[in-house]
């Protein structure tokens, strides 16, 4: 049996702004699925919410994972569950060094079932993975002793984001503008790297991937089985990867011309945009 992540009729508030206005999506493993929309449109609002962002309050609709209710689960069970969210603006934590972070989500990631105390992934077994990984994706292995996103550029926190990704082996993959901040060769790179993750996933099955970009350099290596696009807090149109093309080079003038209703709505949130969409 196919797993799915199957969002219906989704609507989000952020600061008691409605942002999400009724959005469906089903996302199957083994498929890769791209979201664009203008800045605003709550494309970061649905990544958020399907990973169980506290800020992000539900307020109508449903997700689930192969039948089961997400909206039931915290954020580490969402993990366990198979869900990951490459973000946006990842957060820094001083004193935890990367490496020992990923060794912790990993076992939790791999055996959800586990209690805290329990044995960990056997160092041996975790630095030889680990340094794998950083090959893959051409970080120096130093990088893994720094702590969590601390003191990071930009680029340093996306790769870090993305060897999360590797490590932690999930089942569907919210990569939320992974190339934002990234030059040319980085974004190349990113891209290459996640097509190969996507591949390596357990049981043979590939991950299901939601890509949220503003660009088709993210999708090279990652041609999109659908292009979904947001306006005003719903999906108003879904095509292949030639709509996405459509999108970067035309823009969105001919999407709002043909949606004028999602159109005004995202005109009225722009106007009473709250701290993060």
């Amino acid at each position: 049996m196919t797993e799915t992540l199957v969002i219906k009729d989704l609507h989000v508030s952020v600061e008691g702004k409605p942002i999400l206005n009724g959005v469906n999506l089903t996302i199957n493993r083994g498929e890769t699925h791209a979201l664009m929309g203008p800045n605003g449109s709550g494309k970061s609002t649905l990544g958020n919410a399907i990973m169980g962002h506290p800020s992000y309050e539900v307020t109508g609709g449903t997700i689930e994972i192969n039948g089961e209710d997400v909206l039931d689960m915290d954020a580490s069970e969402r993990a366990r569950a198979g869900i990951f969210m490459a973000f946006q603006r990842p957060m820094a934590i001083p004193g935890v060094k990367l490496a020992d972070f990923l060794r912790h989500a990993a076992t939790n990631v791999r055996n959800p079932d586990r209690k805290e105390g329990e044995d960990l992934i056997p160092m041996r077994e975790f630095r030889k993975e680990l340094k794998e990984k950083m090959g893959q994706l051409k970080m120096d292995t130093e990088f893994a002793r720094r702590y969590v996103n601390d003191g990071f550029s930009g680029g340093e926190m996306k790769r870090a984001e993305i060897l999360q990704l590797a490590m932690l082996r999930p089942k569907f993959a919210i990569l939320d503008e992974t190339d934002s901040g990234l030059d040319v060769d980085a974004v190349k790179l990113a891209s290459q790297s996640i097509a190969a993750i996507a591949q390596e996933t357990e049981g043979g099955t590939e991950m299901g991937i939601l890509i949220i970009t503003h660009h088709d350099k993210l999708l090279e290596q990652n041609t999109p089985d659908f292009t979904h696009v947001m306006l005003g807090g719903r999906l108003v149109e879904t095509g292949g990867e030639e709509l996405a093309r459509e999108l970067y080079t035309n823009g969105y003038d001919r999407i709002r011309a043909d949606h004028p209703v999602e159109a005004r709505v995202e005109a009225e949130m722009q106007d009473e945009e709250p701290a993060a969409v």
